[in-house]
């Protein structure tokens, strides 16, 4: 019993070091976010949508090496503080 509990808080802390930082993206520079999304690969950006206000969050990436085999590159973009459409990545499905 005791290697499964000495297991169990190693997992947690290996899925935790493995996530991607979050970011709250309308009080960034359109040069921070993509400085951030480059140095760390990928991240989560997170803004308020421009009709409803409702909170609104993906993931995107620095490059296609970053999404997974299924899916493939495509720009978008995201309100930054002097932006209103700051280009960025994200994977989206190939099919």
């Amino acid at each position: 019993m005791k290697p499964i509990a000495y297991a169990i808080p190693m997992l947690l802390l290996a899925s935790a070091a493995g996530a991607d930082p979050s970011y709250t993206v309308t009080n960034m520079t359109c040069k921070a976010v993509q400085a951030a999304v480059k140095s760390s690969g990928s991240a989560i950006l997170r803004y308020r949508s421009k009709t409803s206000g409702a909170p609104l969050y993906s993931r995107y990436v620095a490059d296609s090496n970053y999404c997974d085999s299924r899916t493939t590159i495509a720009f978008g973009s995201v309100p930054t503080k002097d932006n209103k459409s700051c280009p960025v990545k994200k994977c989206i499905s190939a099919y």
